[in-house]
């Protein structure tokens, strides 16, 4: 007769660390195209944290996470992939079909640590960012 063990339990919001908390908030349906950015980045949870929370737009987040960004007027997204790897430069292509302005945005992690995006991607995760930010600094967060 086998012995079962329970599974341990999941971290309550109150006892839950801040890298925890930060990674439960982040994969929320909500911010999944805000997580198709960071993810590439390579940074922990923690680092992000601490970068968000001294912080107010997205421009300024990346730079405390020690990437420049380079604002193109238009990126076409075909013409990425072609140089995506290491002998192209681009780590990451990232594509947010925006449903709303039926348009694609477009953001590029790149090996030399920096992004290439759109002023209209930066208003975007602006956005995003903001409302992350919400719900992560405040009780809102431990909901679902």
């Amino acid at each position: 007769m086998t012995k079962k063990t329970a599974a341990a339990p999941a971290p309550t919001p109150d006892k839950e660390t801040e890298p925890l908390r930060f990674g439960r908030i982040l994969a929320r349906a909500e911010f999944k195209s805000l997580r198709a950015v960071l993810d590439p980045l390579d940074k922990d949870h923690t680092t992000m944290n601490a970068a968000l929370i001294t912080t107010n737009s997205y421009l300024m987040f990346l730079g405390k996470l020690g990437y420049r960004v380079i604002v193109e007027k238009q990126i076409h997204e075909q013409d990425c992939y072609t140089r995506l790897g290491a002998a192209g430069g681009i780590r990451a292509v990232v594509p947010l079909h925006n449903m709303a302005t039926y348009s694609t945005l477009v953001t590029l992690v790149n090996y030399d640590a920096s992004v290439t995006t759109t002023q209209k991607s930066i208003d975007y995760y602006d956005d995003q960012l903001a409302e992350f930010k919400t719900q992560l600094m405040n009780r809102s967060g431990n909901a679902g």
